[in-house]
C-alpha cells in the first residue's frame, strides 16, 4: 500500500486523472436537473412543496441497476464496451441539457410538465452515464488506489457541480436560462475528448447468455458473501441525513433571504475548495487506515455538520455565517463520499462491475430521490430549524451501524 514517502507519483498518476474527468461528466448534469432547475422554479413562483418534489426526477438514478446488464454485455462498434457507450451517452447528454434550456414559462400553463419530463429524460441519459463511469473506474483502478481514486473521481464530481451550480446561479443573473443551459451543455465537450483518448480497460467482455448470465448471476454472485443484506441496508442509510438536507438547500438559501449570486459565489465556490479537501482528507484515510474506520469517523462527522443548517436558519444574513457553514458541511461530506464510494467499489466483482455498482450506488439514491420528494412538505410543517434537526437524526442509524459493520470492511 503507497505512503507518504513514496512521493507525488502515488497520488497524480493516468488513473487517477481519468477518474477526475469522469467525474467532472457525472456531476455537471446532476445539478442541472437538481438545484439549477429548482432556482428556475422558485424564480417562477413554484411552491416550496412541488420544488421538493422534483427530487423524484432523479429516479432513474435509484432504478438505473434494471438496465446496467446492458452496458456489461454488449460493446458498441467503436472505442469498446465502456468509452463506446460513454461517448453515445454523453453526445446524447449535451443534446437533451439544450433541449432542457428551452423549457421555461414562455410554453404556456403546462411549462412545469414539460420541464420535468424533460428532466426526467437527462436524468435517465446522466444515470446511464454514471453505470458505464462507476464501472470504468472500478476496472481501471488498482485495488490500492480505490480510496484515492474515489477521492479524485469527488474532485472532478464536484467542479462540474460547482460549473453547473454555482457557476449557473452566477450566469443566471445576467443571461436568460436558456443561454445558460446551452453553455453548461457545451462543457461536456472536453470529456467528450477526454473519453476517446483514454484506454479502453483490459477486462474480458462477458456476453448477453439470456436473463441468468446478463441479470441473475451478478445479484446471486452479491448476495452469497457474508454480510450482503447488512451491507445493502447501510448503503440505503449511511447518508440519508445529508441527501435529505442537501435536497433543499438552495430554496433554503434563498428563502432566508441570500441572492442568487451570493449563492453561488459563496454557497458553491467555497463549498467546492471544502469538499475538495475532504475528499483529499477521505482518500488518504482511507489508503493508511482503512475503509471501515473512514466510514465511521466521516459517517459521524456528517451528522454533526448537518445542524450547522439549522443554525445558519436563525442566524442574521452574513456571507460570513453561509461560507462557515456550507465549508463545514461540504468538508464532512467529501471525506464521507470518498469513503463511501471506496466501500462500494470493493464490494463489486469484476465480471460484474456494471452491474453491482449500478446496484449498489442504485441504492445510494434513494435517500436523495425518493425520500427526498417528501421534503418540501416536512421543511412547511417543520420549519428550517427542525427540518435541519430532524435530517440530522435521520442519521444515526447508519453511523451506528458503519460503527458496528466497518469491522467487517
Amino acid at each position: 500500500m503507497p505512503g507518504f514517502g513514496q512521493g507525488w507519483t502515488s497520488y497524480l498518476n493516468r488513473r487517477l486523472v481519468t477518474a477526475f474527468a469522469m467525474g467532472f461528466a457525472s456531476g455537471l448534469p446532476l445539478m442541472m436537473t437538481g438545484s439549477l432547475m429548482q432556482a428556475r422554479a422558485q424564480e417562477a413562483g413554484v411552491s416550496l412543496a412541488d420544488i421538493g418534489l422534483f427530487s423524484l426526477v432523479g429516479l432513474p438514478y435509484t432504478l438505473k441497476f434494471l438496465w446496467s446488464p446492458l452496458f456489461d454485455s454488449l460493446v458498441p462498434p467503436l472505442l469498446g464496451r465502456r468509452r463506446g457507450w460513454l461517448l453515445l451517452l454523453q453526445v446524447a447528454l449535451a443534446l437533451g441539457l439544450m433541449a432542457l434550456g428551452q423549457v421555461g414559462p414562455g410554453l404556456g400553463p403546462q411549462w412545469v410538465q414539460a420541464l420535468v419530463l424533460t428532466a426526467f429524460a437527462v436524468a435517465f441519459l446522466s444515470a446511464s452515464q454514471d453505470i458505464v463511469i462507476d464501472a470504468y473506474r472500478r476496472e481501471d483502478l488498482l485495488e490500492h488506489e480505490l480510496g484515492l481514486g474515489s477521492g479524485y473521481y469527488m474532485y472532478g464530481y464536484r467542479l462540474g457541480m460547482l460549473l453547473a451550480g454555482g457557476g449557473g446561479m452566477i450566469l443566471a443573473e445576467a443571461l436568460p436560462w436558456a443561454v445558460v443551459y446551452n453553455l453548461l451543455a457545451a462543457a461536456l465537450i472536453p470529456a467528450m475528448f477526454f473519453t476517446v483518448l483514454a484506454p479502453e480497460p483490459t477486462v474480458p467482455v462477458r456476453e448477453l447468455r439470456g436473463l441468468r448470465g446478463a441479470v441473475v448471476e451478478p445479484f446471486r454472485e452479491y448476495l452469497r458473501r457474508p454480510h450482503a443484506w447488512a451491507f445493502l441496508l447501510f448503503i440505503l442509510l449511511y447518508k440519508v441525513g445529508d441527501s435529505m438536507a442537501a435536497a433543499l438547500t438552495t430554496p433554503f438559501f434563498m428563502e432566508i433571504g441570500y441572492s442568487k449570486a451570493a449563492i453561488g459565489t459563496v454557497a458553491k465556490l467555497f463549498g467546492f475548495w471544502a469538499t475538495l479537501a475532504g475528499a483529499f482528507i477521505g482518500g488518504i484515510f482511507v489508503m493508511r487506515r482503512g475503509i471501515g474506520q473512514g466510514l465511521w469517523v466521516f459517517g459521524l462527522a456528517q451528522m454533526v455538520s448537518t445542524l450547522g443548517f439549522s443554525l445558519l436558519a436563525g442566524a442574521p444574513v452574513a456571507l460570513p455565517w453561509l461560507g462557515a457553514v456550507v465549508a463545514l458541511e461540504n468538508l464532512c461530506s467529501g471525506m464521507g463520499t470518498a469513503a463511501f464510494m471506496a466501500f462500494m467499489a470493493s464490494l463489486t466483482d469484476k465480471r460484474f462491475t456494471a452491474v453491482q455498482f449500478a446496484l449498489l450506488t442504485s441504492l445510494m439514491g434513494v435517500p436523495r430521490v425518493l425520500l427526498s420528494s417528501g421534503s418540501g412538505f416536512l421543511a412547511q410543517g417543520l420549519g428550517w430549524f427542525w427540518f435541519f434537526v430532524f435530517c440530522t437524526a435521520l442519521a444515526i442509524p447508519g453511523v451506528w451501524m458503519a460503527k458496528r459493520w466497518g469491522r467487517a470492511v
